[in-house]
């Protein structure tokens, strides 16, 4: 697996290169590039003149130095993050959708259902739970540093403990 990183964020706004004030509110977002998913900031004027292309975001707040990091991911955004990634064919996206698809069996929000085989690949069949559908991710038999990194990534990009 090529090594994933994401920056942390940097409290300056990606489009106009203004600094984030502590306790200003801004977007953070997952943006595809040619070297793959970049993390980039953007403050909340930038956001709403320009409506950047990316891949997903949220909104959050700088803390305080020294203030506890809030928490802004719930668990719809993580289903919504895992749905937006159901079509990526590229291995870095379907590694991050199967560690979403771990975090979200590990928080009841999905039950494995089956296992098949298809074109040498072992996909997951998984049921959201309280919905009668049925979803399926690619298991691309990530040992468990591999899946404790992209768990970390994760949790750091979208500033949550997961």
């Amino acid at each position: 697996m090529d090594e994933w990183e994401i920056d942390k964020p940097l409290g300056q706004c990606y489009g106009s290169g203004k600094k984030i004030e502590y306790g200003e509110e801004y977007f953070g977002a997952l943006v595809e590039t040619d070297e793959g998913l970049q993390r980039r900031d953007f403050c909340a004027d930038y956001w709403e003149s320009q409506k950047p292309n990316v891949f997903c975001y949220w909104k959050t707040k700088r803390p305080q130095p020294g203030q506890k990091k809030a928490r802004f991911i719930d668990d719809e955004m993580l289903m919504a993050f895992f749905e937006r990634l159901g079509t990526e064919t590229e291995q870095e996206k379907i590694n991050f959708r199967f560690v979403l698809a771990l975090i979200l069996m590990r928080k009841r929000r999905m039950k494995y259902d089956a296992t098949r085989t298809e074109d040498g690949k072992e996909i997951w069949r998984l049921r959201i739970v309280g919905d009668k559908e049925i979803v399926e991710v690619t298991n691309p038999h990530l040992d468990d540093e591999q899946i404790e990194q992209l768990s970390s990534q994760i949790g750091e990009i979208l500033q949550t403990d997961l």
